[in-house]
């Protein structure tokens, strides 16, 4: 019974930051890989970025690279997604997603998933 917990969500005009938090509770959190996902309005839900097992390796896709970082606290069950420099684009609710696999970040490997939360850039 894997349960997350996102939070740090907000507004925030363009060229802010924010960051967000995930708390997992349950589950294997320490030995599988984590992610971020986000939806925007009208768009299919696509992956952010992602972590391994220990934080190792990282994945961040082409349309965040340079301004998101992802991070993960083991000891606390927690992963983290510290967001620089927003545009207007990515407005989304974002997700917090615990795989099954210590490296794998396909989609089909996350098998958990928190309720998400909403930011919202404006220009």
């Amino acid at each position: 019974q894997v349960q997350l917990v996102e939070s740090g969500g907000g507004l925030v005009q363009a060229g802010g930051s924010l960051r967000l938090s995930c708390a997992a509770s349950g589950g294997s959190f320490s030995s599988v890989a984590m992610g971020w996902f986000r939806q925007a309005p009208g768009k299919e839900r696509t992956i952010v970025a992602g972590i391994n097992w220990n934080g190792g390796s990282t994945y961040y896709a082409d349309s965040v690279k340079g301004r998101f970082t992802i991070s993960r606290d083991n000891a606390k069950n927690t992963v983290y997604l510290q967001m620089n420099s927003l545009k207007p684009e990515d407005t989304a609710v974002y997700y917090c997603a615990q795989g099954r696999y210590p490296d794998y970040y396909g989609a089909r490997a996350f098998g958990s998933w928190g309720r998400g939360t909403q930011v919202t850039v404006s220009s």
